[in-house]
C-alpha cells in the first residue's frame, strides 16, 4: 500500500517543523512550503493527498493557492485542512467550494487536528491523553511555564518549541525560567516526566541551572530534584516573592533583596483553583513568528479586523496605544475608567485588553473581579506602574499570565500582544 502524503503550507517554521516531525512519525511522507508560491509550485508539481494550509500567506495569498488548485485537474479534488489565526466569517464562507474539510482557529487544539488527520489519511495518530495544562509567557524577561492537571509528554515536548519562539521573540540571550507547577500530586512514578520536563526546559532554553527555579506546593518535587547530581542547581521553592527575587536579583544587581517571606504563598497560584488548572485537557499554544523579525506589512495583516481595548485614566497612555496599533491597522477603543469599560464590555467582541490597575473609582483587579462575575473571558495584559515584583505577585494572584511595567514603549506593547495573539497551539 502507497504511503500517504501531506503537504503543510505555512510561514512558520516551528509549526512547520513540529507538524512534519509528528505526521512522519505515522508512516506519512510530508513536504512543507515556505509561503503561497512555494506551496503551489510543490502541489503542481507533487500533488499531496492533504493539503495542510495557514490563510495568512506572502508571495501568493490563500485564495490564490486555492484557486490555481481548483483549476488544476490534478490537483482539485485534493482535500484541505485551513489553519488561520482570525479569519472573517464572509472570507471563510468565500473559501468553502475550494475542497475545505476542516477549519482549525489558532491557538489549534492539538487532539482535534490529529483526529481529522485520521479521517482524512486513514492513518493512526497515537498521543498520550494525559491531562495537562502547559502555558508559557515572558514578563520582564523571565520566561513562565504553568504545569497543571497532570504531565503530558507530547505536551511537554512542544513545549521545546514554545520557549525557542518566546526567547526570539523577546530577543533574550540569558534564560530565566520559573516553572510554576500545581494542581498535580507527583510520587517516584512521575519521575521519567519530570527527567524529560527538566531536560527539555534546559535544552530549549540554553538556561543555566542556577537561572531555573520550580514554584510548587508537592514536596516530592524537591525530593525528586535534590536527589538528582545532574539537576542540583536548580532550585524548588514554595513562594512566589522568593522565586521572583531569586530571579531578578541575581538579573538585576539594583534589586534590593529585603526581608524574604518564604510563608507568602499564593494558594491560588498552587492549588486546583489556579487559573492554570481550568480549560481543555488537551491544549499547547506557542507563537508562530519567533525565529525571525514581522515584516510591517506581515504586522498590518495581523492587524487588519483587530479589536483593541485600552482601560486607562491616563490620556498619554491611550493616545501611545492608539498610535502604536494605527500603524498596522489595528481599532483601539479608549475608556478612561473602569466602570465604562464593564458596561462595554459584554459582547463588545475585543480580542485583547490593555488594563490598568490603578485607577480612581474602580481599580483594575475589581474591573477583573466584575469580568468574572459576568462570565467574560478576555485576554488581558495588566498595565502597571508598581515594581517587577509586586506586579508579577498580584498579577498572578489575580489570574493575569502576561504584564507590561510604565513606562510603555510601541516595541513592549506590540511584542507582548503578539505573544499572547499570534499563536499556533
Amino acid at each position: 500500500m502507497a504511503r500517504k502524503t501531506v503537504l503543510i503550507i505555512d510561514e512558520s517554521d516551528l509549526f512547520r517543523d513540529y507538524l512534519k516531525g509528528r505526521i512522519s512519525e505515522h508512516s506519512v511522507d510530508v513536504d512543507t512550503a515556505i509561503n503561497g508560491l512555494d506551496g503551489m509550485v510543490k502541489m503542481r508539481n507533487s500533488p499531496p493527498d492533504l493539503v495542510i494550509l495557514d490563510y495568512n500567506l506572502t508571495r501568493k495569498s490563500c485564495k490564490e493557492v486555492l484557486e490555481e488548485k481548483n483549476r488544476n485537474p490534478n490537483t482539485a479534488a485534493i482535500p484541505v485542512i485551513l489553519t488561520a489565526q482570525k479569519i472573517d466569517k464572509n472570507r471563510l464562507l468565500e473559501l468553502v467550494p475550494y475542497n475545505i474539510r476542516k477549519v482549525f482557529m489558532k491557538p489549534i487544539k492539538m487532539d482535534g487536528l490529529y483526529a481529522t488527520l485520521e479521517e482524512l489519511l486513514g492513518v493512526k495518530f497515537h498521543m498520550d491523553e494525559t491531562p495537562c495544562i502547559i502555558e508559557a509567557h515572558v514578563n520582564d524577561n523571565i520566561v513562565f511555564i504553568e504545569i497543571a492537571k497532570g504531565l503530558n509528554r507530547e505536551k511537554v515536548e512542544l513545549l521545546r518549541f514554545k520557549i525557542a519562539e518566546l526567547l526570539g521573540l523577546y530577543q533574550i540571550r540569558s534564560a530565566r525560567i520559573l516553572i510554576m507547577i500545581s494542581d498535580m500530586e507527583l510520587s517516584f512514578v512521575d519521575g521519567p516526566n519530570l527527567e524529560l520536563l527538566l531536560k527539555t526546559v534546559l535544552s530549549g532554553s540554553g538556561a543555566k541551572q542556577k537561572h531555573i527555579k520550580i514554584l510548587t506546593a508537592a514536596p516530592f518535587l524537591k525530593e525528586y530534584v535534590q536527589g538528582r547530581p545532574d539537576f542540583k542547581e536548580i532550585e524548588v521553592l514554595s513562594s512566589l516573592q522568593y522565586a521572583i527575587d531569586g530571579l531578578l536579583t541575581d538579573y538585576d544587581p539594583d534589586i534590593e533583596m529585603g526581608e524574604l517571606k518564604a510563608e507568602m504563598i499564593s494558594e491560588r497560584i498552587l492549588s486546583a483553583s489556579s487559573p492554570a488548572s481550568g480549560g481543555e485537557s488537551i491544549e499547547m499554544r506557542f507563537d508562530s513568528e519567533g525565529r525571525r523579525p514581522l515584516s510591517l506589512e506581515t504586522m498590518k495583516e495581523m492587524g487588519k479586523g483587530l479589536s483593541i481595548a485600552v482601560v486607562d485614566d491616563d490620556f498619554v497612555i491611550q493616545e501611545l496605544v492608539k498610535t502604536t496599533f494605527s500603524a498596522i491597522n489595528a481599532s483601539v477603543t479608549a475608556f478612561s475608567s473602569g466602570q465604562d469599560f464593564l458596561s462595554a464590555a459584554p459582547g463588545s467582541g475585543f480580542d485583547l485588553v490593555f488594563l490598568d490597575i490603578l485607577m480612581p473609582g474602580m481599580n483594575g483587579f475589581q474591573v477583573l473581579q466584575g469580568l468574572h462575575a459576568q462570565d467574560i473571558d478576555l485576554p488581558i495584559i495588566i498595565l502597571s506602574a508598581v515594581s517587577q515584583r509586586e506586579a508579577v505577585v498580584k498579577a498572578f494572584q489575580a489570574g493575569v499570565k502576561s504584564y507590561l511595567i510604565k513606562p510603555l514603549k510601541p516595541d513592549q506593547i506590540l511584542k507582548k500582544t503578539l505573544e499572547i495573539l499570534k499563536a499556533n497551539f
